[in-house]
């Protein structure tokens, strides 16, 4: 320690005492001063100011601030003022009162670098300085930081940053001989981020055997009421289960933050109800049994106004998105006759159905030609009503008669393992998809570095703030009925800390 300072600290403790001596020698010491409010490091630009006013708890005689040895103040508050040369600077403030000296040190860099602000979470757009105009090879480096989870995606002269660790984050913009280095200081954001779905803005399933039940539909619902009720089941932490009915149904939800696309690991999960089979007849079979894959689409808050509405959408590519030829179950798929084609800009339009319901409550029968549909590829049929749910399959609050939607159609994924309609597995693709593997397996999990624009050319994205899921597979299952992707709780893995490695493309 500096012998200046502990001069000073001996000195401010020889005089505590003898105060407290001289009033009452039996008087009990106080409660010790609590100090917060500071950081243990800030950075200062040359010649500019820092003010620093800590919040003191307990009682306080004095507080003394000593900057490199020397005492600079006494005061509740300091006003540190940068020299014009870089330096590093040891700060230290010292409360005190009848028995106790409590001491906060701070570690102040000063320097030469274009510093910024920003909060966690939050995407910060980054300018090369005009220096570098004209330049066409601009490069940007984060040469340090206080942790793992951030990213910086450069588009030249441009760069747009976001972190989940609070610290200071040096980032090297260079281009031949030029060069600048920025310091970008991350802050806490004032309310704590919630890692779950925070905001519903979209909704419109397919026909299917849970649509008007999860949720439920009442006499009276419209889009706005649905709406109102499929954010209750998917908001939070204890978030429920909602439907995408058939083919292209889809939710799109949001977050309260920007969930950051952090490198070499997988970013967010959204839950669906997927689950193994318990007795495939077939040995060695591949995972398979209720896996009925959601496509996802992600989009980040470019205009930041917190809606879906301008920013433009990208697609997750997931194992199957192109074709299903490397799935572990194809050879097997093909085998049982299931269409294993993949479309990529498939189109299917389903009719309001003239008839609902068959025989009575305590003996409903299975209406074959229930939903007419047609789709782009020149194919039509009717969607099967099952013997299990009684309800409209058509969702009930839509005045359309009609409802088309537009996406990708995965291979179908569902075997005849029994060879007789009685055990139908519904086997996982790889990864990139939702309702697709269990919630704890790994291969729930997606990567933002996994995104494609609309040409199919992969993509660099800071972080995202949306997530549209759309149930990629159009297909029959016997009994069971359609398959008909779920959503449930939505999960940012970074704030929940939970470490996925991702797969390569």
């Amino acid at each position: 320690m500096n012998k200046r300072f502990k001069f000073l600290a001996y000195l401010a403790c020889g005089l505590l005492l003898i105060s407290s001596c001289s009033k009452d020698e039996a008087e009990a010491p106080e409660a010790p001063p609590v100090i917060t409010g500071l950081d243990s490091a800030y950075y200062v630009v040359v010649k500019e100011s820092l003010l620093l006013k800590p919040t003191i708890a307990n009682k306080v005689d004095s507080i003394v601030w000593v900057l490199n040895g020397a005492r600079v103040a006494n005061a509740l508050q300091y006003t540190f003022q940068a020299p014009a040369t870089p330096g590093t600077f040891n700060l230290v403030v010292m409360a005190y009162n009848r028995g106790n000296l409590i001491q906060k040190p701070v570690q102040i860099t000063t320097g030469q670098y274009l510093n910024r602000q920003t909060t966690a979470n939050t995407l910060l757009t980054l300018e090369a300085s005009q220096k570098f105009a004209g330049k066409t090879d601009v490069k940007w480096t984060v040469v340090t930081a206080p942790g793992a989870l951030y990213r910086l995606a450069a588009n030249n002269s441009t760069a747009l940053f976001t972190a989940v660790d609070k610290g200071d984050y040096k980032i090297s913009v260079s281009s031949g001989d030029l060069s600048d280095t920025l310091l970008v200081t991350v802050k806490p954001a004032a309310q704590a981020p919630s890692p779950y779905i925070a905001k519903v803005f979209d909704y419109l399933p397919a026909p299917g055997q849970f649509v008007n039940e999860m949720p439920k539909y009442t006499a009276g619902d419209t889009y706005e009421t649905m709406l109102a009720k499929v954010e209750k089941e998917l908001k939070g932490e204890d978030a429920s289960v909602i439907t995408l009915g058939g083919w292209g149904g889809y939710v799109v939800i949001g977050f309260d933050h920007t969930i950051v696309n952090v490198a070499g690991r997988r970013d967010f999960r959204i839950n669906g109800n997927a689950f193994g089979a318990n007795s495939n007849p077939r040995p060695n079979a591949p995972f398979g049994g209720s896996c009925e894959p959601g496509i996802v689409m992600v989009a980040y808050d470019k205009n930041k106004n917190g809606k879906p509405d301008e920013d433009e959408w990208y697609e997750i590519k997931g194992s199957g998105n192109f074709s299903a030829e490397q799935e572990p179950w194809y050879t097997t798929a093909v085998n049982g006759k299931v269409d294993v084609r993949t479309f990529r800009n498939y189109e299917m339009t389903y009719s309001r159905p003239a008839t609902e319901t068959a025989g009575t409550p305590d003996n409903y029968v299975s209406i074959p030609n229930y939903i007419a549909w047609k789709d782009n590829q020149g194919q039509q049929g009717y969607k099967i009503k099952n013997t299990y749910h009684a309800q409209s399959y058509y969702p009930a609050w839509v005045k359309d008669n009609q409802l088309t939607f537009k996406g990708i159609r995965l291979a179908a994924n569902g075997v005849d393992e029994s060879g007789t309609g009685s055990y139908y597995v519904l086997y996982a693709y790889s990864y990139g998809y939702v309702d697709n593997y269990p919630n704890v397996h790994d291969n729930a999990g997606i990567d933002i570095d996994w995104a494609i624009d609309k040409n199919g050319n992969k993509v660099e994205l800071p972080g995202i703030d949306f997530v549209k899921i759309y149930n990629g597979v159009d297909q029959e299952n016997g009994w069971l009925g359609e398959t008909s992707t779920e959503v449930s709780r939505g999960e940012d893995l970074h704030l929940l800390g939970v470490n996925i490695a991702t797969i390569k493309q």
